[in-house]
């Protein structure tokens, strides 16, 4: 059986001209074995301050008011992933674009007892959906908004697109690719550090080397192999056609 792969990209990484083109590559390799996961951090902040409001981050991840959450759900669900999906399609890519809202394939709850608002951890994932797009020869594109498990109306709650994207990698037994506009974790000189385990990792960040968008790309990369993810590399847009870029992560030996 082909290796399944789960490919995050960051919302700086959606625009790059290259992604399509590079995207086809790995869709062709892995016969059509491969589920997108997309964010949108830039374009969401961009319109909290048009309309009033000022984007807030803790260890990278954004606190979310009620009031942000439609703002989440027309950008992740909306805007950014049907573009995403328009250009997919126009590189050859049976594309389609769908939501950790949709079949109630994300299932969530408020991190932390709450303190980032309507942001949540996934709590359980329901690969069905993304199983029968593969097998029908589509690729998911997924916004990571999802359901609140907590809520009896089926609210949304926002998901940090690293986090969706390794409980789906997780649930499919895949790799998990996450794709970021640097190439690779750097140490404190700016050299790409090629392998990380969870002990290094620790150290980085009692350094500050680690820090913001990294840390919880890590943090989810981590997670992700603890709970089934085949391998985890966190690289650059051009590391999609060439596996030996970016940092792979793995477990010490004994580690669950």
């Amino acid at each position: 059986m082909t290796l399944r792969i789960v490919v995050k990209v960051g919302g700086r990484v959606q625009s790059a001209e290259g992604l399509p083109r590079h995207l086809a590559g790995v869709w062709d390799a892995s016969n059509g074995c491969v589920c997108v996961v997309h964010g949108g951090g830039d374009e969401i902040s961009v319109l909290q301050r048009q309309l009033g409001l000022e984007p807030t981050f803790v260890n990278g991840r954004r606190i979310t008011s009620e009031e942000d959450l439609e703002i989440l759900r027309m950008v992740l669900s909306g805007s950014a992933n049907k573009r995403l999906v328009a250009s997919l399609v126009a590189a050859g890519i049976r594309a389609v674009g769908i939501s950790g809202e949709d079949a109630g394939m994300i299932g969530a709850a408020p991190m932390d007892g709450g303190p980032l608002g309507r942001a949540g951890k996934p709590t359980r994932i329901d690969p069905e959906l993304i199983e029968t797009l593969i097998a029908a020869g589509y690729m998911p594109v997924v916004s990571p908004v999802a359901t609140d498990v907590t809520s009896d109306s089926g609210a949304p709650i926002n998901v940090n697109g690293d986090d969706a994207a390794a409980a789906i990698a997780s649930a499919l037994n895949a790799e998990l690719w996450l794709i970021a506009d640097v190439p690779g974790v750097m140490d404190a000189q700016g050299d790409v550090i090629t392998s990380l385990d969870p002990a290094q990792t620790e150290e980085l960040v009692a350094d500050s080397v680690v820090n913001g968008g990294m840390r919880a790309k890590l943090e989810a990369g981590f997670a992700a192999l603890t709970a089934g993810a085949a391998g985890v590399r966190i690289a650059d847009l051009r590391s999609l056609s060439d596996p030996a870029r970016g940092t792979t992560l793995f477990l010490l030996p004994g580690m669950p």
